[in-house]
């Protein structure tokens, strides 16, 4: 987890330099639009819609994955009540077991 915040703020500092360094006007054409602009910011909003593509991307399996959490501490703790009941029982049923009489020994030193 801490190599990947390393990692992740390593390589934006990285793009934000790259982006720095390139100042010049450029056109870009999408579709029937076209844009003038610095090759910094347009560099920028790229970065900055890969990131967005991304998040949006990763979401849907962030979502799902906390709903399985949920359901599985759910389950946990159903399966926790089980086991109190069941050691219950046990204890209940072990008081019920007759037990033979106990001899204790002792040693009398001389």
């Amino acid at each position: 987890m801490i190599f990947s915040l390393i990692f992740g703020v390593i390589l934006g500092a990285l793009s934000v330099i790259f982006i720095l360094e390139n100042t010049s006007i450029v056109t870009i054409t999408f579709l029937s639009w076209q844009f003038d602009g610095s090759l910094a910011l347009i560099l920028m909003l790229t970065l900055i819609s890969g990131i967005f593509i991304t998040l949006l991307l990763l979401l849907p399996s962030y979502i799902r994955d906390t709903f399985y959490l949920s359901a599985l501490e759910k389950h946990k703790k159903g399966i926790d009540g089980e086991l109190v009941e069941t050691k219950r029982k046990l204890a209940d049923a072990m008081d019920d077991i007759p037990r033979p009489g106990v001899i204790v020994v002792e040693k009398i030193h001389e």
